[in-house]
């Protein structure tokens, strides 16, 4: 597995009022949305592209343009819904699916409440979206969702992670045999008794919806 940390000034600057307590949730959502954004364009460094004849008012040339079949966008409700407004700026044509799954508290086991996916995932890029990399149980199963739908080409976009949940999703994808890249913001020190990243910014969807 390819992990990425994208270690940029603006990155670690809107981190930095990401993880202040006092940060109000309005804010908080914008500063994600733009971190993420930042994020994607890491993370899009290898998207496919074709050629694309056009005509300049010079003269002729050749660009490129996002290759088909068009990739898919995977946020991880409820927190991922926060990350997708800043990947679909950047991948406006790319298509959408949802997971929705949630952590036990207690167990810290995941269960998965929603699948929207495509039926087919043959042959197309896939981006999983999910503010935290905290156990890596929600990406891992993410993962092998899209997996039994036939991608062979997925990247992760978180904006924390912590050492012991991108050691989990190596584990698992290594004997699986399948490669993932990982881009996140920034690898934290570790996570506490309750699966908490540390020094982290508490849970993402409370402070992006607040609490239900």
């Amino acid at each position: 597995m390819r992990v990425h940390v994208a270690d940029h000034p603006l990155i670690n600057h809107k981190l930095t009022y990401l993880r202040d307590k006092n940060t109000d949730s309005p804010t908080f959502r914008r500063l994600a949305e733009e971190l993420v954004t930042l994020l994607a364009y890491e993370a899009t460094r290898d998207v496919r592209v074709e050629p694309k004849p056009i005509e300049t008012p010079l003269c002729p040339t050749t660009g490129v343009r996002l290759a088909s079949p068009k990739p898919v966008i995977v946020p991880i409700l409820r927190a991922g819904l926060g990350m997708l407004e800043g990947m679909t700026r950047l991948l406006p044509s790319a298509e959408v699916g949802f997971l929705g799954m949630v952590r036990d508290e207690e167990t810290l086991e995941v269960s998965t409440y929603a699948n929207r996916l495509p039926k087919s995932l043959t042959g197309r890029q896939c981006y999983v979206v999910d503010p935290m990399l905290a156990t890596g149980h929600s990406l891992v199963m993410a993962l092998d969702y899209l997996l039994q739908l036939g991608a062979d080409d997925i990247t992760a976009v978180c904006l924390l992670a912590a050492p012991e949940g991108i050691e989990h999703v190596r584990e698992m994808h290594e004997v699986r045999g399948v490669a993932v890249q990982l881009v996140v913001g920034a690898v934290d020190d570790h996570l506490n008794e309750q699966g908490y990243i540390v020094p982290g910014l508490g849970d993402a969807g409370d402070r992006l919806y607040g609490v239900v």
